[in-house]
């Protein structure tokens, strides 16, 4: 039979065009990314200019994957021009399960920006590198929403956007007032802010051991 001219392509999951992801490259820098073009087991990236690799160089990319955790995907920089990234993936994306992620703290502020909103301040009840749980009085979010979260870890602040999940409304009873909200708000973080709070959670946590 004769030979089709027409290529096989190998599909993996890849994040969709026109989303943003972390992408972290061996010397473990991370930086914010947009996906311009994701199709069969390539993409196109544009990147900071400061954050660009060279050809050749192997990167790892993260994004969410709610509620389980988020995929992470290792790839090869295949061209560079300026700072637009053709990279390939290397194997499919694996799941960074939710459940390793070191979790504790409570009781730290956090101001939560909405975009036609007024900020809103709130009080954490636990946080990991992947999400926090939270209280918020004042006002009222939806589930999905997006959010800029300022967290205060310490010595530490860190500016982080997010997704609002698991919300429940509370109406103040006594006195009578304004509704007030607890909810999950799941992280899209970079790999120094996942940092900064499991170094926070951790000192928390022997923090905690010392005083038993």
């Amino acid at each position: 039979m004769p030979i089709s001219g027409i290529a096989m392509t190998t599909t993996v999951l890849l994040p969709d065009a026109g989303s943003y992801v972390e992408m972290t490259a061996s010397d473990e820098q991370a930086s914010r990314v947009r996906v311009v073009h994701a199709e069969g087991k390539g993409l196109t990236l544009s990147a900071p200019l400061v954050a660009v690799p060279v050809v050749g160089a192997d990167v790892t990319l993260r994004w969410s994957a709610a509620p389980r955790g988020r995929y992470a995907l290792t790839c090869a920089v295949l061209e560079v021009a300026e700072n637009r990234l053709q990279v390939e993936a290397r194997g499919e994306p694996l799941v960074e399960q939710q459940r390793h992620f070191v979790r504790g703290g409570g009781g730290e502020q956090v101001i939560m920006h909405r975009v036609g909103f007024p900020d809103t301040n709130g009080w954490i009840r636990d946080i990991s590198e992947h999400s926090m749980r939270a209280h918020f009085e004042g006002t009222n979010v939806r589930d999905g929403e997006d959010l800029q979260l300022r967290i205060a870890l310490g010595s530490e602040t860190i500016d982080v956007a997010a997704t609002a999940s698991k919300v429940e409304a509370l109406a103040q009873q006594v006195p009578p007032g304004p509704m007030s909200v607890e909810l999950v708000a799941i992280f899209n973080a970079t790999e120094a802010q996942a940092r900064v709070i499991r170094r926070y959670v951790m000192r928390q946590q022997l923090l905690s051991r010392t005083r038993a």
